[in-house]
């Protein structure tokens, strides 16, 4: 047993001997979450004589299930260290994936059962969207009256809930929208059923319905997994909470991990309730605080609990740590947005002009808007960076050659026709492609229909190929055929730069040889599909500092970190506010805070701007509440060199 306790604290180790019943880890930021729940699996396989295949863990992040996967193998070595897949068992390892990882998994073994072909392909959002605008045009709603993203989101939000039908119906007091949205919601199904697609949130919803109708397939998934562990608890919402339950109700060995001063997802479903009830849910069940933290300096954390302490929702802890002191908490006052980021700019040329490389660097913001001008100050002194949030898989190139791929295994996926089947250009026409979509392709000019032959006849060579070669020489092949490649070659600096981005999707492919033919190929686009931004840096697609959102950057931690436009109305939102909002919502703006200022190590800026200019209006802001909620004595206040001093033109005086 020693083995599997060595180098961790009492409470962890309380964590990872509990292994009988229900448990709940309240794991403070930066307090070893994943060592422990780690060292758990370990333990029960080592300790307890648990079958590795008999575990499961379930996270939200692609990168945390790598994380995990690798540790555990470093751990137990063997079959776990071998490639995990979201819909593949790999006999003597645990489960260990997303959440929408697993629905995949659930739905290609027993979905049929519900009639969920197995040949399913998964829409990003992107590709759901254009759906749901499809849907619109043929029920006749104004896509100018009502916003196909708002719509989208509705319809994401009804999915979420478990119970779509009674959802729709308790969206909106307004009985238009609630009447326009179940119109919209019925021709998308329709069209998803059509296209053998589903979106997000099927996944989840139909694997609920899945375990819930089918008695086999509830006692299948009983018999596979006794032990099942479930990472950000706080993050899960109701379908997400159904689904555990069902999952664990049989052996009763549900192990969560969670935060509540980290529930920052409600405007996605996510629900503060479910780790707050836990005990309620599961009256025999134990609960350890996590509460040392193993990555930030003692100032990092008196400003952190000294924020999150205002909060009434919550599980009460407070985080300690023996790491050094740290660096004093710097505050600068801009002028303006174009003054802040001269002060990051400058600020950030100094570190990297010392020791620290950019990737230690992290700059945040509460909203996209705010990186505009952050970026151009990085730009202006050749800073790298990269923006978080631009996905490998959503460049229009990348895009466009996994549709053919996955025409190719299921030419029922008419968004991927109607993206591939002129792309590069065949002189194939809107009117042409709506025959073809509606089973009128013997209506068809000759020369349509002999245009239209030959990209069918594309895609069956892809399909053929694929099922004897490997899957990065299907990808490679599939790029020459449709004539990708020649098109991109031929074009300009930044056209060949797709090129080489469809060649990075060949290398990404070798990953999946191992697996080979038509099987690789459907896993590869399905791990496209669930891949989420932090992949990105992940995957190390470009070096740099980092540019995120402060939800972008859960889970995630730097050295040093920026938190900008700290203004009244904006971090925290004017939305979260109002008092039409439940007393979660409001209080989360202050989790949001608290989480970026645990992100950071080693020392935080913050800053805020006197006056902004958003959507062209120009504001004058008062500093954030969050800030008086900081101890006088572990803030700096940063000042401008007299040297930075320059006038400008019209505007007074202004720093650079």
């Amino acid at each position: 047993m020693q083995k599997w306790l060595n180098g961790l604290n009492e409470r962890q180790r309380e964590a990872v001997t509990a292994t009988e019943g229900p448990l709940l880890i309240v794991a403070g930021a930066g307090a070893g979450k994943t060592k422990t729940l780690v060292h758990r699996i370990g333990h029960l396989v080592e300790e307890r004589g648990v079958r590795q295949e008999e575990i499961l863990a379930i996270t939200f992040t692609n990168k945390a299930a790598r994380e995990m996967r690798e540790r555990v193998a470093t751990l137990l070595g063997g079959v776990t260290a071998r490639y995990s897949t979201p819909w593949r068992r790999t006999v003597g390892a645990p489960w260990i994936g997303t959440f929408h990882g697993l629905g995949v998994y659930l739905l290609r073994e027993r979905g049929e059962s519900i009639g969920v072909p197995k040949t399913f392909h998964i829409l990003d959002r992107e590709d759901a969207l254009s759906l749901l605008k499809r849907a619109m045009r043929t029920e006749g709603i104004d896509t100018k009256q009502f916003e196909p993203s708002r719509m989208l989101s509705l319809v994401s939000r009804v999915k979420s809930s478990g119970d779509p039908e009674e959802k729709l119906e308790s969206i909106s007091h307004n009985r238009y929208l609630v009447e326009t949205l179940s119109r919209i919601y019925r021709e998308y199904e329709h069209l998803l059923h059509e296209s053998h697609g589903l979106d997000f949130d099927d996944l989840l919803l139909l694997s609920v319905r899945l375990l819930r109708e089918s008695r086999e397939a509830l006692e299948y998934f009983h018999t596979q997994w006794t032990y099942i562990h479930v990472d950000e608890y706080q993050d899960t919402n109701e379908i997400q909470y159904e689904l555990v339950r069902l999952l664990s109700q049989k052996h009763h060995n549900l192990c969560v991990v969670g935060d509540s001063d980290q529930n920052i997802y409600s405007w996605r479903g996510a629900t503060i309730e479910n780790i707050l009830s836990f005990e309620e849910d599961y009256p025999d069940a134990r609960v350890v605080l996590l509460e040392e933290n193993y990555r930030s300096s003692k100032l990092i954390l008196e400003v952190a609990n000294a924020v999150i302490e205002k909060n009434t929702m919550r599980k009460p802890k407070r985080l300690f740590t023996n790491n050094d002191t740290g660096e004093p908490i710097s505050l600068f006052e801009a002028y303006d947005e174009n003054d802040e980021a001269r002060f990051v700019g400058e600020t950030v040329r100094s570190l990297v002009g010392g020791a620290v490389r950019p990737e230690e660097i992290a700059i945040l913001y509460r909203t996209n808007f705010q990186s505009r001008v952050l970026e151009e100050a990085l730009l202006y002194r050749d800073i790298p960076y990269q923006v978080l949030g631009t996905r490998f898989f959503e460049r229009k190139e990348v895009k466009d050659l996994v549709a053919y791929l996955r025409a190719a295994m299921d030419p029922s996926s008419f968004l991927d026709i109607v993206r591939s089947i002129n792309t590069p250009t065949r002189g194939i026409g809107k009117v042409t492609v709506e025959r073809v979509l509606t089973g009128k392709r013997g209506e068809l000019p000759a020369t349509a229909k002999k245009k239209v032959g030959e990209y069918f006849f594309l895609l069956s060579r892809i399909h053929a190929y694929a099922g004897e070669h490997s899957v990065s020489e299907t990808v490679r092949f599939a790029m020459k055929e449709s004539g990708l490649a020649d098109f991109y070659a031929r074009g300009d600096d930044d056209e060949r730069e797709r090129l080489l981005n469809m060649e990075e999707l060949v290398t990404l492919a070798m990953r999946y040889d191992h697996i080979g033919g038509k099987e690789g190929v459907t896993q590869l686009l399905s791990d496209a599909a669930l891949e989420g931004d932090q992949d990105e840096i992940d995957r190390g697609v470009k070096e740099g500092v980092r540019l995120m959102t402060v939800h972008a950057a859960k889970g995630l931690e730097f050295p040093y970190v920026f938190i900008t436009g700290l203004e009244q109305d904006l971090f925290p939102s004017r939305r979260s506010q109002d008092e039409s909002k439940d007393l979660s919502e409001r209080e989360e703006e202050r989790r949001l805070f608290y989480v970026a200022i645990t992100r950071a190590a080693k020392k935080v800026y913050l800053s805020y701007a006197s006056f902004r200019t958003i959507f062209g209006n120009r504001l004058v802001n008062v500093p954030s509440e969050f800030l008086n909620d900081i101890p006088g004595h572990v803030l700096r206040y940063e000042e401008r060199p007299r040297a930075d001093l320059l006038s400008n033109e019209g505007e007074g005086v202004i720093y650079v």
